[in-house]
This record gives structure tokens, sequence and C-alpha cells, in this order.
């Protein structure tokens, strides 16, 4: 534990990412109240898969969550027990659990440095091992991290080369660009979250979308306990169903959310940029990198700290902020290191590690204040001067 302390400590936590209303959402979840639709059928059901379908111009589906719709998703692309899915090891577990439910088993594989997603020279170095022994995998699973797309030309085509479909898990960059295009509708089936800490969020929710329509509907019928057509309403199953239909209440959250969306985009950006230009003069502190393919919504503002420049580690710095109540994280822990999944086998991951060990989350929100964020600021440079004094004063000493 490091033997300082920052100077000052805000006055009200100032968390790492939350919901920030546009002013729209209460009129249309009035609207599903007096109309008396608070289930999961109703115009703003209707108005949201519409709207969301025109932003990313594929048929869309809405969900009780993102980890929904990868269920579905994975089992659109007909996953079974047994089946092993390509899974990048740097990422949250939603994205991999939905493998166990069908009783699948994931592959991990490693980042690349330049956007800290999924590798695409390791995953064509493993899919040309496996072809060679003839034990190909049933599926590809690409994540696109902290609001940055990942490279998905090379990993598409490597996809195509092998026959192998791609689940795009776009749950932490929705209003991302790759290219002038959306992530997420690149390959064969995408996921997006409205979770209370995403970009915009209707405190739980997501959407799937694929350009096959009629797997879009088959989902909207598995979502909604898969009940078959009958005449009578007589409650007819043929097939496993799941309570994964969005509600009418909650759509209207999502919905006026939608509205806001660019603006939100435009508000997370310049929260990592001024964080960036005001630590620009501090070494040992870095803003993820922007890859130069598109545009990066900074969901989360992650920095990758040097402790040999900052003269703190990532897990140091932390501590400090959260001695000034400021609420901040690693980058996400390697689903290889998990204990859930250290049985599982790994393509790589010394750069998953590295990021996870050095990177960190500060805080994040649309609606952060500017003093809010100058506060931050100003520990994380005290942190640093401190630092530096204690070595120096070692050193003195010595």
């Amino acid at each position: 534990m490091i033997p300082f302390h920052p100077t000052n400590r805000a006055r009200n936590r100032i968390l790492l990412s939350i919901p920030h209303m546009g002013g729209s959402e209460m009129r249309y979840v009035r609207e599903a109240f007096d109309t008396n639709w608070l289930s999961t059928a109703g115009s703003n059901l209707v108005t949201l898969e519409r709207d969301f379908s025109t932003l990313v111009g594929l048929p869309a589906v809405a969900l009780g969550s993102g980890t929904a719709g990868i269920h579905l998703g994975l089992k659109l692309l007909g996953l079974k027990p047994g089946d092993e899915v390509v899974v990048p090891t740097l990422t949250f577990a939603a994205s991999c659990n939905p493998v166990l439910y069908e009783h699948g088993v994931p592959v991990f594989l490693d980042s690349e440095r330049v956007s800290w997603n999924l590798d695409p020279e390791r995953l064509d170095d493993f899919l040309n091992a496996r072809a060679k022994i003839n034990k190909l995998p049933k599926a590809v699973t690409v994540v696109h991290l902290f609001g940055q797309s990942a490279d998905i030309d090379p990993i598409l085509e490597i996809c195509r080369r092998f026959e192998l479909p791609l689940l795009e898990d776009a749950a932490e960059a929705l209003g991302a660009q790759y290219k002038g295009r959306v992530p997420g509708t690149f390959g064969d089936v995408g996921i997006y979250s409205f979770n209370g800490n995403k970009i915009i969020t209707c405190t739980n929710g997501g959407m799937l979308i694929s350009r096959h329509a009629a797997w879009v509907e088959k989902a909207r019928h598995w979502s909604n306990q898969a009940k078959d057509p009958d005449p009578l309403n007589n409650y007819s199953h043929s097939e496993i169903g799941y309570n994964y239909r969005l509600s009418n209440v909650l759509a209207g959250i999502a919905r006026g959310q939608l509205e806001v969306l660019n603006e939100r985009v435009a508000q997370r950006r310049a929260v990592a940029f001024r964080y960036r230009e005001a630590l620009a003069n501090i070494p040992g502190i870095e803003l993820m990198p922007q890859a130069p393919y598109g545009l990066h919504t900074n969901w989360l503002s992650c920095f990758l700290i040097d402790p040999r420049e900052f003269g703190l580690t990532q897990a140091e710095l932390i501590r400090y902020l959260e001695a000034a109540n400021v609420e901040s994280r690693p980058v996400w822990k390697p689903m290889h290191l998990q204990k859930l999944y250290q049985r599982y086998e790994i393509v790589g991951g010394e750069v998953a590690e590295d990021l996870n060990e050095r990177g960190i989350c500060l805080p994040s929100s649309s609606c952060l204040s500017s003093e809010e964020q100058q506060f931050v600021i100003d520990r994380i440079c005290e942190a640093h001067v401190q630092a530096v004094h204690r070595r120096r004063s070692k050193a003195a000493v010595v």
C-alpha cells in the first residue's frame, strides 16, 4: 500500500459511468403507462426497433439484455454441446458465459495493441493450425471493447476463408464507426447493450441484429418463450424459449436515449480528450489508442500506466483515487485468468495480461461535470508528484 494520501476527498462520490437522460424518456414511458402497454408489446418497442434498424441498416429485435442477445445469437449460429467458439480473452464475462449456457467450449485469443481487440494474426495462425488437424471451431466472436471497433476487415476475411460464422459483440461500441460503417453489422449476428453504464441506457436491455431477417424473427420467437402460433391461444410450445423480450416501458427509455446517441458520443469523446490534454505533461500515463480506421466513442476513458515513469502502478493509482472518493477500475481481467475459465485453451494472452495489469478506466460519464473531471485530474497529478517526491527522498537517503 502506498504510504501517502490525496489532499482532498470528493464530497459526492465520482462514479465511473452513470446514466444520462436526454429529456424524452419520461414522455415515452408515460405513453406506455397511459396506454397500459407495460409488458413485452407496444408502440415503444415497435418504434425502438424501427429506429434502431434505420440506424444500423439491418433488422433488429429488442431484448432484455445484451447477454440474452449473445445467447440467442450463438443458438442462431447452431452452437451445440461440445462445439468450440473463439472468444477474445480481454472482455467481460458476459461475452463468453452464453457459450457455457449451450454447453459449448470457449477458446480464448489474445488482443493486439492497436485497438486492444481480437488479434487477427493470432486468429489466422490458430485457424490454420486447427484446419491442418481438421478441428475448426464452430464460430468466432469478436468484442468491440470500450467503444472502439476491432479491425473487422481482416477478421471477416479470415472467417470467410475458413467458412466460419462471426458474431459481433458490440455491447460497448454503440455509436462507433469502422471505415464509415457501424460495428456489429459486418458479421452474421450483432449484439448491443443498453445496460445502466453504457453510452445510452434503459437500465437494462439490448438489441440483436442480423442481415438474415429470418434469424431476427427466430430470435424474436425464442425471446418470448417460443410460443407456437395457435388460433386458440392455447400456449403451445415445440421448442425451448426464453423470457428475453424487452418490456415496452424500458423500450420507452431506450427510445428517448437513442435520440441523443450522437450527443452522448461527442460528450464521451470530449471527456477522454480533456483527460489526454490535461495529463499530456505527466509521464507514464497514456490514453488508449485511437485506431486510425474508425471513430472511437471512448465509452470509457482508458489509460495505460508505465509505473517506472508515472511513479505508481495502476493498482496503486486506483487505491489513491478510491481514497479520494473517485471510482476507477482496471481494464477487463482476461478470461483465461478467471477461475471459471482457467481450464480452457488460451492462444497467447500476454498482451491482454499486460493491458489488465497497466490499464485503468477513469470516470467517463457523459454528464461528468468539468469540476468533477478537474478533481480527478488534480488527484492523478497529485499522486504522480507525491510518488516522484517519495522516490527522490529515498534516493537522497541512499
